[in-house]
C-alpha cells in the first residue's frame, strides 16, 4: 500500500498489545499465534490470530442506516450489547500505564504528561497529513481550543486501547467475542477511548440524520456511557466535552488523510475549502 492512512502501521507493537490485554485481563482478545517481521513472505510484516466467528456492526454502510442484524434487533439487545462493549474497554483501562509490560506502548512524542504526549502526536500526524500543502483551517483551530480549555486534572494513565468503537469488536448473542485493530494504542487518560466510542457513534448518527434517517439516537447516549463505565470500573469519567471534542479531531485528521487516498485513486478531489475534505465538518465547527 503505497498511500497508507497512517505513517507507521507497528506489527509488533500490535501483536504485544494484544498480548498484553489477553494477559491482564479477562477481555475477548483472539489467541496470537505468531509474529512474522520478515517481509519476505508476503511483502509486508504480519502476525497470525486465531479464526473468531462473530458478527460485526457495519461501517459500510453504517449501522444507524439500517438494514443490518443490528439496526433491527430490538432495544433490549442494543442495550446489553453496549453495555458489554463498555465493560470491555473498563476492562482494558484495569491495565495501568505504569506495568513494566506496557512501557512499550508509551506514545513518543513530546510532553510532560501522557494526554500532552497523545494530542502532541496527533499533531506530529496532522503535520504528515499536511505536508503536501493543503492544511485545514479549522483542525488547526481545534487543536487551540483544546490548548485553551486543557482539562486542569487528566486523570489516570492508563493502557489505552485507542480504537475503542463498536465496529471493531464481533458478537455473538450481543456479546463481544474478539477485540481487534490495535494500531492506535498508547498510554493516555482513560477519557480518550470513552470519547472515541461515543463520537464515532455520534458520527455515523449524524450521517444517518443529514440523509433524512432516524438512527439510532439512544445508542452511546453520554450519560449512559458515563453511568455503565463508572458502575464496571469504579471510575467517573470527567472533562468529556473536552475528550469528545479531541475525538472529533483525531476523527477528522483520519479522514482529511483519507480524502487523499481517494484523491490519488480517482474517486475524489480537494473541495474548495479544505475543511469540507472530512464530512463531520459541521459538527466540529458546532463542537467549538
Amino acid at each position: 500500500n503505497s498511500e497508507p492512512v497512517f505513517a507507521v502501521y507497528d506489527m509488533p507493537r500490535q501483536f504485544n498489545a494484544m498480548r498484553l490485554v489477553a494477559a491482564r485481563t479477562d477481555v475477548a482478545i483472539p489467541r496470537t499465534v505468531w509474529l512474522e517481521t520478515d517481509s519476505a513472505a508476503l511483502g509486508a510484516p504480519f502476525f497470525v490470530m486465531d479464526r473468531v466467528d462473530g458478527v460485526v456492526p457495519p461501517d459500510v454502510m453504517p449501522y444507524p442506516f439500517g438494514d443490518n442484524w443490528f439496526f433491527e434487533s430490538d432495544a433490549a439487545d442494543q442495550a446489553a450489547l453496549q453495555h458489554a462493549s463498555i465493560e470491555v474497554v473498563a476492562k482494558i483501562h484495569t491495565i495501568p500505564a505504569a506495568d513494566a509490560d506496557a512501557a512499550f506502548l508509551a506514545i513518543d512524542a513530546p510532553g510532560d504528561t501522557a494526554l500532552q504526549r497523545h494530542v502532541n502526536d496527533q499533531r506530529a500526524f496532522y503535520e504528515w497529513v499536511a505536508a503536501d500543502g493543503v492544511r485545514s483551517p479549522l483542525i488547526e483551530q481545534a487543536f487551540a481550543w483544546l490548548d485553551q480549555h486543557w482539562p486542569t486534572d487528566e486523570g489516570d494513565t492508563v493502557v489505552s486501547w485507542g480504537d475503542a468503537r463498536i465496529g471493531n469488536m464481533m458478537y455473538r448473542d450481543f456479546t463481544p467475542v474478539a477485540v481487534l485493530d490495535w494500531e492506535m494504542a498508547g498510554h493516555g487518560p482513560r477519557e480518550i477511548d470513552i470519547a472515541w466510542m461515543i463520537f464515532l457513534h455520534r458520527f455515523f448518527q449524524d450521517l444517518a440524520e443529514q440523509f433524512g434517517m432516524p438512527g439510532m439516537p439512544d445508542f452511546m447516549r453520554v450519560a449512559d456511557v458515563v453511568s455503565t463505565y463508572e458502575q464496571a470500573s469504579g471510575y467517573a469519567p470527567k472533562n468529556l466535552q473536552w475528550f469528545i471534542l479531541y475525538a472529533a479531531l483525531r476523527h477528522a485528521i483520519v479522514m482529511f488523510r483519507i480524502t487523499r487516498r481517494q484523491i490519488l485513486f480517482g474517486e475524489a478531489e480537494m473541495p474548495e475549502n479544505p475543511d469540507h475534505a472530512f464530512i463531520h465538518h459541521p459538527t466540529l465547527t458546532a463542537m467549538i
